[in-house]
C-alpha cells in the first residue's frame, strides 16, 4: 500500500471542487460550498450519527442511499440545516441544484451539511453558487472540497493511497472534517471516501461497518454527539478489477486500505480538537476483550481531567485510574501498569496499581510533544485496542463560547 496524492479525486473517475457561495456570510473569503463526482454509477454506503435528532441531510441521504447506489455528493458548512424551518426542503433542493449543474437526478447525490444548529439555511447563495462548484470541477478539486467542509478545523483532512487488487491498480482517497461536538458514536463528523475498486455494494457496506468502530468511532474530543454526522463511501469499479462480492482475499485488501484511510483521518480529527495542543492516544494492551480495552480507552482519553492533565503536561496517572473505573469495564487495578510516552522517550508512573518513583522533569518533557501516548497494560490476556482524543485548553472554551454570535 502506497500514500500518492489526490484525497478524492486520486481514484479514476472521480473529480471535485469547493467554492465560496455565501452560506458563511461573515467568512467572504472561506470556501462553503464542495462538490464531489463520478463519471460512472457507484455502488455507496454509508453510516450515521446515532444522536435522535438528526439534520435533515441525513435523513435525505438515507433516502437517496436506499438503492445503494449514489453518482456524488453535495455539501456546505457554515450552516448544518437542522432543527429549523424548511431544512427538509432546503436538503432536497441542494441535491436538485447538483443534480441540474451536473446532468444527473436528485436521488442520485449524497447531502451533508455542517455549521450552526437551528438557523435556515441560505438556501439562494447554495443555488447560485452550484453552478460555479459544477463548472469548477477538476481531477485537481479535492484540496478545494476538503477546504470546503471546514468549520472550526484549523486543517484540512484528507488522504490517498493506492494498493492492488487481482493485478489491477486500485486507488482510495478521502476528505473529512471534524474537530468539535466529537465523541464516539459512529464517527461524529462528516468523511467522503471515494475509490475506483470494483466491489459490490454489499461488500462496501460490510468494509465500512466493520471499519467505522475501529477507528472513527474511537475519536473523542468533547463527549458530544453532532446531529448532522455521517460517513459515506462511494466505489465506481473503474479499476476494472475482478469484482468483490466475497470476503475473499481482494476483500481483505481492500479492507486493510479502508482501514488504513480511516485509521489516519480519525488521528487528524483528534489531533485538530477544537483548541487543541496536542494528540493523545490511549493504548491498552493485555485485555480480556478488545471491547474492554476499548472502552477502557474511550474512557481515559474522554476524561476532562485527563485531557486537562494532558494540557498542563502533568504526570496525574491517578486520573487515568479513575476513568478506567467508571468505565464500566472489566479488569483488575491490581495489575495495571502505566507508562506515559512520546517521541522523547517514556516513562513508567505506575506498577500494579500502585505509585512507583518517577522523574518529574522527564515526564513533563514527555507530556510536552505534539503526540502523547497514555500505555496501560493490564496484564489479564491477549487483546488491544487504541482510542484518540487531545487535551483540554482554555482555547476549546472560547472557540465555544460564542461559536454561534
Amino acid at each position: 500500500m502506497k500514500q500518492i496524492s489526490g484525497g478524492v479525486t486520486a481514484a479514476k473517475g472521480f473529480r471535485a471542487a469547493g467554492v465560496h457561495c455565501g452560506v458563511k456570510h461573515h467568512k467572504s473569503d472561506k470556501k462553503d460550498l464542495a462538490l464531489i463526482v463520478s463519471e460512472r454509477e457507484c455502488a455507496a454506503a454509508a453510516v450515521y450519527t446515532m444522536n435522535r435528532v438528526k439534520a435533515a441531510p441525513v435523513y435525505v441521504t438515507m433516502d437517496h442511499l436506499e438503492d445503494g447506489t449514489a453518482w456524488g455528493v453535495i455539501a456546505n458548512s457554515g450552516n448544518a440545516n437542522a432543527c429549523c424551518p424548511m431544512s427538509h426542503e432546503n436538503a432536497e433542493l441542494m441535491c436538485q441544484y447538483a443534480a441540474a449543474a451536473t446532468g444527473r437526478k436528485a436521488e442520485d447525490f449524497v447531502v451533508a451539511s455542517t455549521g450552526v444548529i437551528g438557523q435556515t439555511i441560505n438556501i439562494a447563495a447554495i443555488e447560485k453558487g452550484t453552478p460555479a462548484a459544477a463548472a469548477a470541477l477538476s481531477e485537481e478539486g479535492s484540496d478545494g472540497a476538503a477546504h470546503a467542509i471546514m468549520t472550526t478545523d484549523t486543517e484540512k483532512k484528507e488522504i490517498a493511497y493506492s494498493f492492488t487488487v487481482g493485478g489491477k491498480s486500485v486507488s482510495i482517497g478521502a476528505i473529512a472534517k471534524g474537530s468539535g461536538m466529537i465523541h464516539p458514536n459512529m464517527g461524529t463528523m462528516l468523511c467522503f471516501i471515494t475509490t475506483d475498486c470494483a466491489i459490490t455494494q454489499e461488500m462496501l457496506a460490510e468494509a465500512l461497518h466493520e471499519t467505522v468502530p475501529k477507528t472513527f468511532n474511537r475519536v473523542t474530543v468533547d463527549g458530544d454527539t453532532s446531529t448532522n454526522d455521517m460517513c459515506v463511501v462511494l466505489a465506481n469499479g473503474m479499476a476494472e478489477n475482478d469484482l468483490i462480492e466475497w470476503k475473499d482475499d481482494s476483500y481483505t485488501v481492500f479492507q486493510k486500505a479502508l482501514l488504513q484511510v480511516c485509521t489516519h483521518l480519525a488521528r487528524a480529527i483528534a489531533g485538530d480538537g477544537e483548541g487543541a495542543s496536542r494528540l493523545v492516544t490511549c493504548r491498552v494492551w493485555k485485555a480480556r476483550s478488545e471491547e474492554s480495552a476499548e472502552r477502557l480507552a474511550k474512557a481515559v482519553v474522554g476524561s476532562p481531567l485527563v485531557k486537562a492533565a494532558m494540557f498542563g503536561a502533568d504526570a496525574n496517572w491517578g486520573r487515568v485510574l479513575c476513568a478506567m473505573g467508571y468505565s464500566k469495564a472489566p479488569f483488575r487495578p491490581e495489575y495495571v501498569d502505566v507508562r506515559f510516552s512520546s517521541d522523547v522517550g517514556e516513562i513508567l508512573v505506575c506498577r500494579q496499581g500502585m505509585g512507583v518513583d518517577f522523574d518529574e522533569e522527564a515526564a513533563k518533557s514527555i507530556l510536552s510533544q505534539d503526540e502523547v501516548v497514555i500505555d496501560i497494560c493490564l496484564n489479564e490476556g491477549g487483546h488491544e485496542a487504541s482510542c484518540w482524543g487531545c487535551d483540554l485548553t482554555y482555547e476549546y472554551v472560547k472557540i465555544n463560547g460564542d461559536y454561534r454570535t
